[in-house]
């Protein structure tokens, strides 16, 4: 079972995605809140896997919610999906720099959200099509905050240079294991091996560090 937090200071939003989210009988809503300060509260007190986390929030807003969510080993079981109305490029970098694990737009459709939620709950991360080229265009272009020259690669296996090319596509550890004919479990086993060699916080920046690589698509 997927436990979901739903953070948004809109009771009507706060419902309607309960009721979607509640039709599949894998996930389960266990909290809401409505500031991102009470999200962070709700997080440390129910541990869910997946947060849905709206932006614009009184109090303390969803990208500084995320943050300190993300800032806090004790939590890092949870994954966070910004789910709001702003495609804002800025809101977009803030919240892929803060931790968040996907960004998607409250336009979409039900399907796609549980699909989203399953996702991220597996390990993937998230970001719709026009949403993902802005973040990795931005941050291709940008110096890493630990590394203002270029990304060093040389640490990798041939095998690692595989997986973070596919962590690069957003893909989980079952589908790193499919195309790379791993266990899970084995594919698992490589993202944390590379996160380590290149001292990355989490999938996303892997990710990030893929595109500044330039490592090439893949077939999916």
């Amino acid at each position: 079972m997927i436990s979901v937090l739903i953070a948004d200071d809109q009771v009507l939003v706060r419902t309607g995605l309960r009721a979607l989210l509640t039709h599949d009988p894998e996930i389960t809503v266990v909290a809401e809140s409505r500031t991102g300060q009470d999200a962070v509260r709700a997080v440390q007190a129910h541990r869910p896997d997946v947060v849905l986390m709206d932006i614009r929030m009184p109090v303390m807003d969803g990208i500084e919610a995320t943050r300190r969510i993300c800032a806090d080993p004790e939590l890092d079981g949870s994954r966070i999906l910004i789910l709001t109305t702003f495609d804002e490029d800025q809101d977009i970098i803030d919240a892929v720099r803060a931790g968040a694990a996907g960004y998607l737009l409250k336009d979409i459709a039900s399907e796609e959200l549980r699909t989203a939620v399953r996702t991220a709950a597996a390990g993937g991360n998230l970001l719709s099509p026009t949403i993902a080229r802005k973040v990795m265009e931005h941050m291709a272009s940008a110096p890493s905050p630990q590394d203002e020259t270029s990304v060093d690669l040389s640490e990798l296996t041939d095998r690692e240079i595989e997986v973070l090319t596919r962590v690069g596509h957003g893909d989980t550890n079952a589908e790193i294991g499919a195309a790379l004919f791993l266990s899970p479990a084995t594919a698992r086993t490589y993202v944390s091996r590379i996160l380590a060699k290149l001292q990355a916080r989490d999938r996303t920046e892997l990710a990030i560090i893929a595109h500044r690589a330039g490592l090439p698509r893949t077939n999916r």
